[in-house]
C-alpha cells in the first residue's frame, strides 16, 4: 500500500483547501471540533476530514503537520481514524497560549472521548506522526525531526478490526480560523513491532 492522494475522500471538506501528492492544506471554519461526550458533556462532530480507506490489518502513516498559523484556544491538526461518530482516534498539538501548548490523543468509543495530554513550548510549529495499526490495536508516536519518534498511545478500537479509514484533520473548536499544512506523507510496513515481552494469557 502506498499513499496516494487520489484515493482521499472529504467527510466535510472544508471551503478552502488544497490537496496534492506531496502537500495538503486545510483551512479550518471557526466552531469545528471532534469530541464525544466525557466530561464536557457536549459532542462535536463536525471538523473536517481527510482519508482513505484500507483493509490492510498492519501498516504505518506517518505525516508532518505544520500549524504555524494556529493563534487561538484549541486551535488544532493532525492524524485521524474516523469510523463514524462514536468510533474514532486522533493526535495532535492544540494551541493553548503564548506560553504552551497541549501535545495530545483522544481516543472515542462507543460514544465517549478520553483526553491525554501533556504541555509542550509555544515555540513548537511543526511535528510529526507514525499512526500504526495491528489489526485492531493502535500506536500513536510523535516526532519533532520525523526520526525519532516517541509513543503517545496505544489504545485499542472496539469497531476498529476491518475496513478503516484513516487520515487528517484539522479544526477551531471557538472563534478562529487558520491554515494547517500537511506534508511528507508515506505508508510503509508497520513500524511498532510485535510485542516480545509478557506472554499473553491463557484462557
Amino acid at each position: 500500500m502506498k499513499f496516494d492522494a487520489d484515493r482521499l475522500e472529504w467527510l466535510r471538506a472544508p471551503e478552502r483547501c488544497v490537496v496534492e501528492d506531496g502537500r495538503i492544506e486545510i483551512t479550518t471554519m471557526p466552531g469545528t471540533d471532534l469530541w464525544q461526550r466525557t466530561y464536557y458533556h457536549f459532542r462535536n462532530d463536525n471538523a473536517p476530514v481527510l482519508q482513505m480507506e484500507t483493509e490492510e490489518k498492519f501498516f504505518s502513516f506517518v505525516v508532518k503537520t505544520d500549524f504555524t498559523g494556529a493563534h487561538h484556544r484549541f486551535d488544532q491538526c493532525g492524524i485521524v481514524m474516523y469510523l463514524d461518530s462514536e468510533n474514532w482516534l486522533k493526535g495532535s498539538v492544540e494551541y493553548e497560549n503564548e506560553e504552551f501548548r497541549h501535545l495530545g490523543s483522544v481516543v472515542t468509543n462507543h460514544g465517549y472521548s478520553d483526553w491525554a495530554t501533556t504541555a509542550i513550548p509555544a515555540q513548537v510549529r511543526t511535528m510529526w506522526y507514525r499512526f500504526s495499526r495491528r489489526e485492531d490495536d493502535y500506536c500513536i508516536e510523535c516526532s519533532q525531526d520525523g526520526e525519532r519518534f516517541t509513543q503517545m498511545r496505544v489504545c485499542h478500537m472496539w469497531e476498529g478490526g476491518g475496513r478503516i479509514r484513516f487520515g487528517v484533520y484539522a479544526c477551531s473548536p471557538e472563534d478562529s480560523s487558520f491554515t494547517a499544512v500537511f506534508t511528507h506523507m508515506e505508508i510503509t510496513a508497520c513500524k511498532w513491532p510485535a510485542h516480545d515481552g509478557q506472554a499473553p494469557d491463557e484462557e
